[in-house]
């Protein structure tokens, strides 16, 4: 199933997604629930790295990093796009592997079936 990444743009949608579920771990915070007005075919996700995690060019590489990860997500498993995402990025993203950190992240997409 072929899906486009669509960020979330709307003030609203962050704040109504952080008052909804979330699931958490080593490397991300993801937000995750029901937004109103929102396609059904379109996967709604945002990533979000805070100024504490260091330069622009660090926040983007991580940034990078998830964008690629979820559109493997979309490809090898199957998401619930009914829902939108919200993923908030920790520090320690920057001193681990990829393959790891993209192994906990399908783990945490598959608990949110």
């Amino acid at each position: 199933m072929k899906s486009k990444l669509l960020a979330l743009s709307k003030n609203e949608d962050f704040k109504s997604l952080i008052k909804q579920k979330k699931i958490s771990n080593k490397y991300v915070t993801i937000f995750f629930g029901h937004l109103n007005n929102k396609n059904k075919k379109i996967f709604n996700i945002s990533f979000v790295t805070k100024k504490k995690i260091g330069n622009a060019v660090k926040r983007n590489k991580i940034k990078r990093r998830l964008r690629n990860i979820a559109n493997d997500a979309v490809k090898k498993i199957s998401i619930n796009l009914n829902y939108s995402y919200l993923v908030i990025a920790k520090p320690t993203m920057l001193n681990n592997d990829y393959t790891i950190i993209k192994e906990t992240l399908f783990q945490d997409f598959e608990r949110i079936r």
